[in-house]
C-alpha cells in the first residue's frame, strides 16, 4: 500500500457523516477489516499533532485501549461499545485533523513504505497491542502538556500497520521508551515540586534542546 493510498483513505473519511460531524460508528463501518491501523491514526491525531482539541484525550484513549485488546485477541474487524460508537467528531475538527495529517504525510512520505513486514507478524501485533494500551493509559492521565508523546507513538504504530512498515513499528518502540522516560520525569517533578513541577521540567527540556 502506498503513501498516497493512505492519504486518500484519510481524505475519503470526510465523505462520511453530515455537516454536524462524523460518528465513530460510521468510521468503523467504512473502514471494515482495514480499520485498526486507520482508527489508531484518527483517534491519536488530536493529541499527537498540534491541534487544539480539549476533551478528546480521555474518551479516545479509552477507545484506543478497547481496539488494541480486540487486535491482540485476533478480531478481524474493529468494534466499539454503544457509548463510543455514538460519539461524534465535529465536522470542523475532522477537517482540521485530516488536513494536518495530510501535511504531516507530505513531509515524511519518502520515509513510509512496506518493509521488514516480519516485524508486523502475529507476535508483532501482540507487542504493538501492549504498547498501544500502555501509551493510551498514559494519554488518558490528566497531566497538562504530556499526552503528545504517547499519542505520537500510537499514531506511528497506526501508520506502520496501515503501510506494512516494520521499520516504522521499531521506531515507535523507541519513541515509546522516550515517552515512558518523560512520564517518569513528570512524576518525579510533581512529587518534588507539585503541579508546577511540570512547568519546571518543560523549561529544563527546552534548555537541553536549545543547547543541542
Amino acid at each position: 500500500m502506498s503513501h498516497s493510498k493512505l492519504s486518500q483513505d484519510l481524505q475519503d473519511l470526510l465523505l462520511h457523516g453530515d455537516e454536524d460531524g462524523i460518528k465513530m460508528s460510521e468510521l468503523v463501518v467504512a473502514l471494515g477489516d482495514r480499520g485498526f491501523g486507520l482508527l489508531f491514526i484518527i483517534l491519536s491525531l488530536p493529541s499527537a499533532l498540534p491541534i487544539p482539541a480539549p476533551g478528546y484525550s480521555t474518551p479516545f484513549g479509552i477507545m484506543i485501549t478497547i481496539l488494541a485488546i480486540q487486535m491482540m485477541i485476533g478480531r478481524k474487524a474493529p468494534w466499539l461499545p454503544q457509548w463510543a460508537a455514538k460519539r461524534t467528531i465535529g465536522r470542523k475538527m475532522a477537517e482540521k485533523m485530516i488536513g494536518t495529517a495530510s501535511k504531516f504525510f507530505g513531509k515524511v512520505e519518502h520515509l513510509i513504505k512496506p518493509r521488514w513486514t516480519w516485524v508486523l507478524a502475529k507476535s508483532g501485533h501482540l507487542i504493538a497491542g501492549i504498547l498501544i494500551i500502555v501509551m493510551a493509559c498514559l494519554m488518558i492521565l490528566p497531566i497538562p502538556l504530556t499526552n503528545t508523546a504517547p499519542a505520537m507513538v500510537i499514531f506511528i504504530i497506526g501508520v506502520a500497520m496501515t503501510e506494512d512498515d516494520g521499520l516504522g513499528m521499531l521506531a515507535a518502540c523507541g519513541l515509546a521508551v522516550c515517552a515512558v522516560l518523560l512520564y517518569i520525569g513528570v512524576f518525579w517533578a510533581i512529587s518534588h515540586y507539585g503541579l508546577q513541577g511540570v512547568d519546571e521540567l518543560k523549561e529544563i527540556v527546552k534548555g537541553w534542546l536549545q543547547q543541542s
